[in-house]
């Protein structure tokens, strides 16, 4: 087996989890004008259909600025925005629907192919328009008079569900309509949070030129809570102080979106880009992803171990056993102590363990097995677990923790733990005490 078909197995075998996760459940996928107008649009079209494929309920929901600009300028029409948004006066509706209208016709013809050679061979997707969306009219801001431009009123769930419950892909336009038979241009952000939190969607994934959003040092943020995009908003908003006719920016529009969605409800929204080829696959089914992800709270949680995590504890521990870090433990052995462990899950998978074992009479804990997978060193994950381990010894009654460790004293002595004499242990536990492995001591006052 060659590296690359190697490297295709592993891949294949650690989405799995995700493959199984994402089966029956509900997603609501935002495509702006822009990534209509980008070159991998039929990646992506052709990645949705794998996702339908793979049982996951679509919901698609396409925009269309660039190509309504497109057309009122062909049209010598002025284009005007105001708060952000588009005036649509009767002439300008006129290039809005039939902007959409093309977008639309695009998206199914994409949709629709099932030629040889292609990622869709023998794909048969059915895909389903309609009105679901009911509008009304922004009306007047701040004295100028918006015109078709309209604002969410209601979501036809039930109507959307039904054609998801036949496999269908349903695909949602930025028009809504009113009882009276109006037509309202609204923004493609606000229709797609509001069909998301109407259905209950699992995911929001908005598509956005960038990647995701970046710290201060340049690196991509693989996760964000929704408070802190939020605050990010008016730093991506790139708004001119007091002038409503400066668009925002699109990352602000989609940081919005996304914050907005989580305080609805809906569990996770990503920021994923148009403009890399395949990102939506590794964002949906690798544990990093590619993109940001936007959360109510955070996907990482510390916890007390199960019998269920005893698998992920033996993979992760075992490199440390082999070079002689970490002493041996059978999965008996760990089975019998189970409720020793905590463990830090990221995303269903174990990326951290520690244990606490009691002994009471000398009112003293030890702190074993701490591990960290490779991967996600270098946060804050060690620290969390040890204030765990911490807070749940207090609970017991225990005044000190004491450590055995043969590599890593610098990071107890940093979070301070001290050095202390053999004859410091409790007694049952010096009596075990592994003279060749000269482990050093060290205590901490609780």
């Amino acid at each position: 087996m060659n590296d690359t078909t190697q490297d295709f197995v592993n891949w294949f075998r650690h989405s799995s989890p995700y493959i199984h996760a994402h089966r029956g459940k509900t997603f609501v996928v935002m495509l702006g004008g822009e990534a209509i107008n980008d070159s991998y649009l039929a990646s992506i079209v052709h990645d949705l259909a794998l996702l339908n494929s793979l049982d996951v309920r679509l919901v698609l929901v396409h925009g269309a600025r660039p190509q309504i600009d497109e057309r009122t300028r062909e049209a010598g029409l002025e284009i005007r925005l105001h708060h952000d948004q588009r005036v649509t006066d009767s002439e300008s509706l006129r290039c809005v629907i039939e902007a959409v209208g093309r977008v639309r016709t695009e998206i199914e013809a994409q949709l629709s192919m099932g030629l040889a050679n292609t990622p869709m061979h023998g794909a048969r997707i059915r895909v389903c328009s309609g009105n679901f969306i009911t509008a009304r009219p922004l009306g007047v801001l701040d004295g100028v008079d918006m015109g078709h431009t309209g604002e969410l009123r209601r979501v036809d769930h039930q109507a959307i569900k039904q054609q998801l419950d036949m496999d269908n892909i349903v695909l949602i336009s930025n028009l809504g309509y009113s009882p009276t038979g109006e037509i309202f241009n609204m923004s493609v952000e606000e229709v797609a949070t509001g069909v998301a939190v109407a259905l209950k969607a699992d995911k929001l994934i908005l598509f956005g030129q960038q990647e995701g959003i970046y710290d201060s040092s340049g690196d991509l943020r693989s996760e964000l809570l929704a408070e802190t995009a939020r605050r990010l908003v008016h730093h991506y908003s790139a708004r001119v102080a007091g002038d409503p006719e400066q668009p925002w920016s699109e990352t602000a529009c989609l940081l919005q979106a996304a914050a907005d969605a989580c305080d609805q409800g809906i569990p996770r929204c990503h920021l994923v880009s148009h403009a890399q080829d395949g990102a939506l696959l590794i964002e949906l089914f690798t544990r990093d992803g590619t993109g940001t992800m936007i959360s109510k709270e955070s996907y990482e949680q510390v916890r007390a171990a199960d019998i269920e995590d005893v698998g992920g504890i033996l993979e992760l521990i075992a490199p440390l056993e082999e070079k002689g870090v970490l002493v041996r433990r059978s999965r008996e052995l760990l089975e019998s102590e189970i409720e020793r462990f905590s463990v830090v899950v990221r995303d269903g998978a174990i990326i951290g363990c520690a244990a606490l074992y009691p002994f009471a009479d000398e009112a003293i804990g030890e702190l074993a097995c701490v591990v960290i997978s490779n991967e996600y060193r270098g946060g804050e994950r060690g620290d969390l677990l040890l204030e765990h381990i911490e807070e749940e010894a207090k609970s017991q009654g225990l005044r000190q923790l004491f450590v055995l460790t043969t590599r890593t004293a610098h990071w107890f002595l940093e979070r301070g733990f001290k050095p202390a004499p053999l004859d410091a242990l409790p007694g049952k536990k010096k009596e075990l005490y592994n003279f060749q492995r000269n482990s050093k001591v060290f205590f901490k006052q609780l």
